[in-house]
């Protein structure tokens, strides 16, 4: 490698340095936040910032239907993928992209409360993939939904393009840890409540950014946050001072 690469590498690592030192940062205070604010029981819930945890059931809207597998969920995210180009260049291309969400009551031992997902950021692992190439299609109901959407897993020749097709979603019976806030619940009328937590509802609040829902339990949720801040504060940190070095070597300033 030339000392013009050099430099110009450690140009793009000092960058990438600072963006994850800075995450990093923003890990840290997620981190913190998630330990200050104790797990609620459903029963005795307070409005404003909670935490809770639970499984899920369906709401009166009930269930959809998962857009690649068919499958009975409250919410789910999917991902249409190609692989284009060649050689060393040969990269995924997202075509096609979506997630939706019903509202659907969270359970623990102590009561049910409603949560509406939209606007959260949800965490949750990929539920299906599947893939189709020269010699493979792709499944009959990612084929209706590939219709659907004026989309084909063939190229104009009629051979199979290499494709990538990915789902996740949160089904009844799923258990969740939620950070959102809870409020008035909109689809109740006043004073029609037969308790308390009838009229709250868990959802984006309107002056809170904290609105998270992941299928793991706290303590690993605050494990993996723990190894990103690691890596990011310090390791971004780290990046950023030896980047920052061979520049000013180059440079001849140090």
């Amino acid at each position: 490698m030339s000392s013009g690469d050099l430099f110009f590498y450690s140009i793009i690592g000092f960058g990438a340095g600072i963006y994850f030192f800075f995450r990093g940062l923003l890990w840290l205070k997620e981190k913190r936040l998630i330990e200050n604010v104790p797990t609620s029981k459903i029963r005795s819930l307070a409005m404003g910032l909670v935490e809770i945890y639970g499984k899920v059931l369906p709401a009166e809207r009930g269930t959809m239907r998962s857009p690649l597998s068919n499958k009975d969920c409250v919410y789910y995210r999917y991902r249409v993928e190609e692989m284009r180009g060649s050689g060393k260049n040969r990269h995924w291309v997202t075509i096609k992209r979506g997630e939706e969400g019903v509202p659907f009551f969270l359970k623990d031992e102590t009561g049910t409360v409603l949560v509406d997902p939209a606007g959260a950021r949800i965490e949750i692992p990929v539920d299906n993939e599947f893939n189709s190439s020269w010699g493979k299609d792709p499944p009959e109901q990612v084929k209706k939904f590939l219709n659907s959407q004026g989309l084909n897993f063939e190229s104009f020749l009629g051979m199979n393009k290499t494709m990538r097709y990915r789902e996740w979603f949160v089904e009844p019976g799923d258990k969740l840890y939620i950070m959102g806030t809870a409020e008035d619940n909109p689809y109740l009328e006043e004073a029609t409540a037969k308790n308390s937590v009838e009229d709250i509802m868990i959802g984006k609040g309107a002056h809170e950014k904290n609105f998270y829902i992941s299928d793991s339990e706290e303590k690993e949720i605050l494990k993996k946050l723990k190894w990103k801040v690691i890596g990011g504060v310090f390791g971004g940190g780290l990046l950023t001072v030896g980047c920052l070095a061979v520049i000013l070597l180059y440079l001849n300033l140090l």
